[in-house]
C-alpha cells in the first residue's frame, strides 16, 4: 500500500541523564529493578537494592561515569546511539521510513518512541535491539517493554523483532575490518582478547543462548582474521555478586597472562554496538591498569563500531528492508 510507513526503532540500554548522584541513582533503580536484569526473587532482592545498593552504589558509579562523560554531548552510549540512528535515518530518507532510537532505561523511552511512531502514521514497526548476542537480561527486556505498550493499543501495527545478529556476515566483517585498521596503525600484539559482558551461569542452564552466541561470534571473528587458537581468547567481564558467572573471567585472565609470558594484548568487545561505561571505563581503563599491575606491558583497547559508516551498513544489512517490503 502507498500509505504504509515503516518505523525502525534501534534500542540500547540507556544511561543516567546527568553525571550526578540523583541521576545515577534513578537510572540504577530502574535498571537493577528490572526482573530480567536481576534474576533473584523480589522479596530477597528489593530490600538489598533499596537498603544497600541505591544508598551507596550511585556515588561509586558516578566516579566511573565522570571519567568518560563528554561535557557537551553527555553519556557516550547515548550520543553514539543517537549519532548512529541519525546516520541510518539519512540513508533511508527517501523510502517512507522513520528511524528513531529508544533506551530500555531512561530517555527516550520505548513507550514514548512507539507513541511517537503512531503519531507519525507508522503502520509497520521493526525493532532492532543493539545487542548482537541475545540475552534474556537485555534483548528480552526490550521485547517486554514493546509488548506491554502494544497491548494497550486497539489497533496493533505489524511488527518485526530482531532478536540477535551474532553471526551476521556484515557484522563480523565490520568487526574484522576495524581490528585490522587498528593493526595497520600499530602492529598487532601477541594476543587478541575478545571480551563479552558476563552473565550468571544459571541463565545458560535455563536456556539463555547468550553464552553459545558469544562463542559463535568469537570463532567467526577469529576465522575472519585468520587467527590461530593461540592468538586469541574469549573472556567475560563485569562479574557482579558472589554467584558463578560465565567463564573465563576477564580480570583473572589479564592477571595470569603476564605470568604465562604474554605481555602485549589487544582487547575488543564484540558484544557492544557502541562504546559505553563498560567498554570505556572498565575495559579501556580499569582492566588496562589491572593488566599492567600484573606485569603486562602493552594493552590496546580497540573501540566498538560506534557510528561508523561500516556500522550503518551493518544495520542496513540486518534490517534487510527491501526484502521486508517485498513480503508485505
Amino acid at each position: 500500500m502507498v500509505d504504509e510507513k515503516i518505523g525502525v526503532l534501534l534500542v540500547n540500554l540507556g544511561s543516567p541523564t546527568a553525571p550526578t548522584v540523583p541521576a545515577v541513582r534513578k537510572f540504577l533503580k530502574e535498571f537493577l529493578g528490572d526482573k530480567r536484569v536481576v534474576n533473584i526473587p523480589r522479596f530477597v532482592w528489593l530490600p538489598i537494592l533499596h537498603g544497600f545498593i541505591l544508598p551507596f552504589r550511585p556515588k561509586k558509579s558516578l566516579k566511573a561515569y565522570a571519567k568518560i562523560w563528554d561535557v557537551e554531548k553527555g553519556s557516550p552510549l547515548t550520543f553514539l546511539t543517537h549519532q548512529l540512528t541519525s546516520k541510518l535515518a539519512t540513508k533511508l530518507t527517501s523510502q517512507n521510513i522513520v528511524v528513531d532510537c529508544a533506551m530500555s532505561y531512561g530517555e527516550p523511552s520505548i513507550p514514548n518512541q512507539l507513541r511517537k511512531f503512531k503519531e507519525q502514521g507508522v503502520t509497520e514497526i521493526i525493532v532492532l535491539p543493539l545487542y548482537p548476542q541475545y540475552s534474556s537480561t537485555t534483548t528480552a527486556s526490550v521485547y517486554d517493554a514493546l509488548i506491554k505498550e502494544l497491548k494497550a493499543l486497539w489497533h496493533l501495527p505489524s511488527f518485526r523483532f530482531i532478536s540477535d545478529y551474532h553471526q551476521n556476515e556484515r557484522y563480523i566483517s565490520a568487526l574484522a575490518e576495524s581490528i585490522e585498521a587498528a593493526w595497520r596503525e600499530k602492529p598487532k600484539n601477541e594476543l587478541l582478547i575478545m571480551s563479552f559482558h558476563g552473565l550468571p551461569e544459571m541463565l545458560t542452564k535455563k536456556g539463555d543462548p547468550y553464552f553459545y552466541q558469544c562463542q559463535k561470534t568469537a570463532q567467526l571473528l577469529a576465522d575472519k582474521l585468520g587467527l590461530q587458537e593461540n592468538e586469541w581468547r574469549l573472556v567475560f567481564q563485569s562479574r557482579f555478586g558472589k554467584a558463578e558467572w560465565l567463564k573465563p573471567y576477564c580480570v583473572d585472565t589479564l592477571q595470569v597472562l603476564p605470568k604465562e609470558g604474554v605481555k602485549n594484548v589487544d582487547v575488543v568487545c564484540p558484544g557492544f554496538a557502541v562504546d559505553c561505561l563498560e567498554t570505556l571505563e572498565e575495559t579501556a581503563m580499569e582492566n588496562k591498569k589491572i593488566f599492567h599491575e600484573a606485569g603486562g606491558e602493552n594493552y590496546r583497547y580497540i573501540p566498538a563500531l560506534n557510528d561508523s559508516d561500516s556500522n550503518v551498513e551493518v544495520m542496513l544489512d540486518i534490517l534487510n528492508l527491501e526484502n521486508f517490503k517485498e513480503t508485505k
